[in-house]
């Protein structure tokens, strides 16, 4: 009977859940498709519709701009997961080579996992729309982005966040938007908003805003040519007024055909009493505020300290109160850990590590570690430590990149490369050591941007910068940053100025989250761990002493006026210029004098008439001169080559084994069969005489038993010097030894066979007689 009734039960759900889906279809196909068209200040245009595709998502919106159209569908489970405590967003981003009509390149000939772009982009979309979730909100919700077209003239990832900004306005996702994002660059002093790939190619910005409405910056991330700040700020204020008019456009089409926003439910049905809240509060707060006062802890400590103190509160509270699960008491816990922390923040105006908000951490910095190494450095801020090390290498091993990413980028292949590496052994942790993960790839992104500005165009190496974190206490990109220059330097890689990087935080104060009205705040300089987790803000900002190169800021709360953004960046310049200071007393420019162990390039100029005898057929000469020496030969056009050797011992070698092969060799003359040649005798030998044909000719052998018509056991029985010349006859080459085979034999007179037949017939007519000759036997092959 039971069975009959859930199955009665499952029926009735899936008609109703069906019913529901199918009206939201027809509330939906009922009107004409929704679009709004917004103009910038540049007279460029981008149009974001709605309800035309993916009607069962929860909603779908498509954003366009000349040829590229991007949609993002919005989709979140009904019931939020038990036992989360996090906001499980996942946003997946696609470049389809589909798209742009290709057809991918591998052996599968289909779309296969994320591109480290694809992966990059899907970070910049998170970034920009978490901050704007309700602090509540638990339930699984997943955004994909697909891009339907592709002209490689605008990028398709700030089109896919102002797509993902209406998809969850006009849903019932509880969601604090819209937002709105622009790219901006500049060109000869002028902001450009939302530039082509080819304006972007020469322009010295590259930045992304991300914005919601009352000028609030949600996301920042951009890399420039040593960018001013004055520069860089008006870009910032420039992005923020052109947002202002897609927000706009965006709140207004929710108001129309937006969808109600569900309630958030809660994912456990257990709620905090106020006793508990009290209880929690009281046993913990005078522990938790001697611990974050205390300037003598370091990470590990203060950790083990706050563990101690949650694991007796949780077992405390769970005795008093046993119908309230330990997770929901550890969340309190949690929570009014934070509020602790940052509340000390404003009444002492000390970090918890005793320093002022403006100051750095004690910094020390090493170079030229290992011998073996073409480049590497140490470098500790506080409790972060990065070892980075540069490899050099041809410009063969420049990363090729796929086609799609290249038509985007505009750049079909990197010369430059870093690759950041985070164990867990950095944190004390035991994990799993495996793939790249995302968070490593979005960090070494960053320094990368950072540092490539600084790095001259025409370097003929490849650079391989490889940064290991040992440590980790906050801002460990950044100091991969400060690390890589130095690395670069010790490399003797031509930088035209050192860089550094630093991390800036911010605590506020406000009422119901609610950052319009901020009561009160603390920027702080070169955050620890514990600050960037427990903060509102975690801006990172590299650049030499002229300007910025790179800038990534990630927010947790929805948004934060340009004043503090602009108090930030100049918090920034003031750190960077001490940071530089210290790493000029280590290493102040690229170094001048040679390792042993440095590569080494020169260019090559032949004849266009030598390049085969170079290459060689199938490219063999330069296989056996990689293998040989380790050396590799890159053409440049038709005449021009580079050399490039692990050392100069292997470019030495190589440009000897090259002179060799480009050497002009004499022509092998022509042999005909059956031809008369003059030989000259270079050995005697028991079994012949060594003769050659002509003056480059190996010597070959002719044998005893083709140097006369008589057996001769021995070349002196016929008086043959060396030196001598004689006539031979060519008869070809051996088929199966390819030898010569050479007679002189066959031009010697026969006179002993015809005294023979004149005393056989002595009554024959000497006048009419005819000479007989017997063929001589094929002459052996002889070498």
């Amino acid at each position: 009977m039971m069975h009959f009734r859930r199955k009665y039960l499952n029926l009735l759900n899936y008609r109703l859940h069906k019913t529901i889906n199918l009206q939201h279809y027809r509330l939906l196909t009922s009107d004409e498709n929704p679009q709004v068209e917004i103009n910038f200040s540049n007279g460029r245009t981008l149009n974001i519709s709605v309800g035309r595709y993916a009607r069962f998502a929860n909603a779908t919106a498509v954003c366009e701009m000349g040829d590229t159209a991007v949609m993002v569908t919005a989709v979140a489970k009904s019931k939020p997961q038990a036992g989360v405590n996090f906001m499980p967003l996942v946003v997946d981003y696609r470049l389809k080579n589909a798209a742009s009509g290709r057809i991918p390149m591998n052996f599968m000939r289909r779309e296969l996992g994320p591109s480290e772009k694809e992966i990059l982009s899907a970070r910049l979309i998170d970034r920009s729309v978490r901050p704007l979730f309700p602090l509540d909100y638990r339930t699984e919700t997943q955004l994909v982005c697909n891009i339907l077209a592709m002209d490689s003239v605008y990028s398709p990832d700030v089109l896919a966040i102002n797509a993902a900004s209406a998809a969850l306005s006009l849903s019932d996702i509880p969601w604090n938007g819209p937002i709105g994002a622009v790219r901006l660059g500049l060109c000869d002093g002028e902001i450009i908003i939302n530039p082509t790939r080819r304006e972007l190619q020469s322009s010295q910005l590259d930045l992304v805003v991300s914005a919601t409405k009352h000028n609030l910056v949600v996301m920042l991330e951009g890399k420039g040519n040593m960018i001013l700040q004055q520069d860089l700020l008006k870009a910032i204020k420039q992005g923020t007024r052109e947002v202002y008019h897609i927000v706009q456009e965006l709140d207004q089409l929710r108001r129309s055909f937006g969808k109600e926003k569900r309630p958030i439910e809660s994912s456990n049905n257990n709620q905090m009493s106020v006793d508990v809240t009290e209880a929690v509060r009281s046993m913990s707060e005078m522990r938790l505020r001697e611990i974050f006062q205390d300037s003598n802890h370091d990470k590990l400590s203060r950790d083990q300290a706050v563990n101690e103190v949650r694991s007796d509160v949780v077992d405390k509270v769970w005795s008093s109160y046993p119908n309230i699960e330990p997770m929901l008491i550890t969340e309190e816990f949690n929570s009014f850990c934070k509020t602790t922390f940052r509340n000390l923040l404003f009444e002492i105006n000390k970090r918890c590590d005793g320093r002022d908000f403006h100051d750095l951490r004690k910094i020390q910095c090493q170079v030229d570690l290992y011998k073996p190494l073409h480049g590497s450095s140490l470098f500790q801020r506080g409790q972060t430590q990065v070892f980075c090390t540069v490899a050099l290498d041809s410009q063969e091993s420049a990363m090729k990149l796929d086609s799609v990413t290249a038509l985007e980028s505009g750049v079909k292949a990197k010369n430059f490369l870093l690759h950041y590496e985070f164990p867990p052994y950095a944190t004390g942790e035991v994990g799993r050591i495996g793939p790249v993960g995302r968070r490593e790839l979005g960090h070494g992104a960053l320094a990368e941007k950072a540092l490539l500005p600084t790095l001259p165009s025409d370097f003929p190496f490849t650079v391989r910068l490889t940064s290991e974190v040992l440590e980790s206490n906050g801002s460990s990109s950044m100091a991969t940053v400060c690390a890589g220059s130095m690395a670069l330097m010790d490399a003797g890689v031509p930088v035209c100025s050192p860089t550094a990087g630093v991390a800036i935080g911010l605590v506020t104060k406000c009422e119901n989250n609610d950052t319009k009205h901020l009561e009160d705040y603390r920027i702080l300089t070169d955050i620890l761990g514990i600050e960037d987790y427990m903060g509102d803000m975690d801006m990172k900002v590299a650049g030499t002493r002229k300007g910025f190169t790179a800038i990534q800021a990630d927010l947790k709360i929805p948004g934060i006026p340009l004043k503090i953004v602009m108090e930030s960046l100049q918090k920034a310049t003031d750190a960077k210029a001490k940071i530089l200071d210290i790493m000029s007393e280590i290493i102040r420019e690229p170094r001048k004098f040679k390792k042993d162990c440095w590569p080494v390039t020169e260019r090559l100029t032949i004849e266009p008439n030598q390049r085969l005898q170079l290459i060689g057929p199938s490219g063999i000469n330069l296989k056996k001169l990689y293998l040989e020496t380790g050396a590799t030969v890159t053409a440049v056009d038709e005449t021009n080559f580079t050399l490039f050797a692990p050392s100069q011992i292997a470019m030495d070698e190589t440009k000897e084994i090259i002179e060799n092969l480009l050497v002009a060799k004499e022509r092998i003359p022509d042999l005909d069969f059956g031809g008369i040649y003059t030989a000259k005798i270079t050995e005697i030998r028991d079994t012949g005489v060594m003769v050659t044909l002509y003056p480059s000719m190996p010597p070959a052998l002719l044998h005893n038993s083709q140097l006369d018509q008589r057996k001769v056991a021995h070349p002196s029985a016929l008086g043959l010097e060396v030196g001598q010349e004689i006539q031979v006859k060519y008869f070809g080459r051996d088929p199966v030894s390819g030898f010569m085979r050479l007679s002189r034999k066959v031009l010697q007179p026969v006179t002993g066979i015809v005294h023979s037949l004149q005393k056989s017939s002595p009554t024959r007519d000497t006048d009419t007689k005819t000479e007989s000759k017997s063929l001589p036997e094929d002459p052996p092959a002889i070498s």
